[in-house]
């Protein structure tokens, strides 16, 4: 059996990279599908790339319509400054310049309570990204967003999201843990 010099085998490699979205894309007319890259999509949209978390595993964009969806590893948690978010292992929506809308898998809390997350815009020239959670609106900061947030597992998180949480948040009655 040959071996390779390490050379050859590294133009090799970049060839196969070089090569495999240009495959993928002619088979898919239109939709583009790479692993890791998403947060570099939001950049060419003028968004953040710190809206999403370091855990993408795959996502596929349709350049006509801007509608996207995206996996992650498993559903997570992140601190945005003094906002806790929660991402469901699927994420979508439609991305036009600036802004994202029909968002699904991405919830913040609020106060006692989980809200969904259905849009958001950025304000640049206030330094600013609009969230929407249905008719409530919240401007936070785009300096929160400038790096990649690493995926925390939650514990604590997920045992605030149910009705039980809520309920041990506020100390209306005693819950038992199990």
């Amino acid at each position: 059996m040959a071996t390779m010099s390490p050379l050859a085998l590294l133009l090799v490699a970049v060839a196969a990279i070089a090569a495999a979205p240009l495959a993928y894309g002619a088979a898919c007319k239109g939709e583009a599908s790479l692993k890791g890259v998403a947060n570099d999509v939001l950049l060419e949209y003028g968004l953040p790339k710190g809206l999403l978390p370091d855990s993408v595993t795959s996502y596929t964009f349709v350049n006509a319509t801007g509608d996207f969806k995206i996996k992650l590893a498993s559903s997570c948690y992140v601190w945005f400054g003094d906002h806790y978010t929660y991402f469901d292992q699927e994420i979508s929506g439609t991305i036009s310049y600036g802004a994202i809308s029909n968002l699904s898998g991405i919830q913040a809390k609020k106060l006692f309570i989980w809200v969904t997350i259905t849009s958001m815009v950025a304000r640049p020239e206030r330094g600013m990204i609009e969230f929407h959670a249905g008719f409530i609106t919240e401007d936070v900061p785009m300096s929160l967003f400038e790096k990649v947030p690493v995926c925390g597992n939650g514990l604590l998180g997920e045992q605030l999201r149910g009705a039980a949480g809520v309920i041990r948040e506020l100390d209306l009655l005693p819950v038992a843990e199990v």
